[in-house]
């Protein structure tokens, strides 16, 4: 069980996240209405630094850009296209977070693990369910894009992914989390979860 709360704007946010003690949290840097200077993100991530994963959540980023946000930010994580990995210059020692689209499949090597949404972020649209399954049998698949407290047990029961990532879903304006969605998704994730180890318990009994 793995879940990410994206789109980080607030303190409020921010801390109802780590008090949920969700997994990670997300930072965007790209076009959007949670679109944060590095200098601003890293001033909300201070205090959830070492009790989530703070990630820098970026779309096609030119060098320069990327560059600021790691020496500003310092990211524990770089969620960004799975193809832009290709033309970035990454410290080895950074963590990836991958991101395939619907419609397209990776080709060569599937990561190990990758984070599967709809054709654009932030836009409260759902992902492509059928093709995330298929993935997740392959891959630790963190599932995003159009969830929230009342279809995350059917997404999970669905593809049975390693994780869920939300950030319109939880919100109660473009960009303004709400502390309550938070705590409900989180909640009825973690009750979804559970249900899928239960079951993969009974069965394997």
């Amino acid at each position: 069980m793995w879940i990410k709360i994206c789109g980080m704007t607030s303190e409020q946010a921010v801390e109802t996240a780590v008090n949920a003690r969700v997994d990670a949290i997300g930072f965007v840097f790209a076009p959007s209405s949670r679109r944060l200077e590095p200098e601003r993100a890293a001033q909300l991530a201070a205090p959830a630094r070492g009790r989530v994963s703070c990630i820098a959540v970026t779309l096609h980023p030119a060098q320069t850009l990327l560059d600021r946000i790691l020496q500003v930010f310092a990211p524990d994580a770089l969620q960004t296209d799975l193809e832009d990995l290709a033309e970035l210059r990454l410290p080895s020692s950074l963590q990836l977070l991958p991101v395939v689209r619907g419609g397209t499949m990776p080709g060569g090597a599937m990561p190990g693990r990758l984070l599967y949404e709809g054709a654009r972020s932030g836009s409260g649209s759902a992902a492509d369910w059928q093709q995330a399954a298929r993935l997740a049998a392959a891959s630790q698949v963190i599932l995003a894009g159009g969830l929230d407290a009342h279809n995350v047990a059917a997404a999970i029961g669905a593809v049975r992914p390693f994780g869920v990532d939300v950030s319109t879903g939880v919100e109660s304006a473009p960009g303004h989390k709400s502390p309550q969605k938070i705590v409900e998704f989180v909640q009825a994730a973690r009750a979804a979860f559970a249900g899928m180890e239960h079951e993969f318990n009974r069965n394997r009994s």
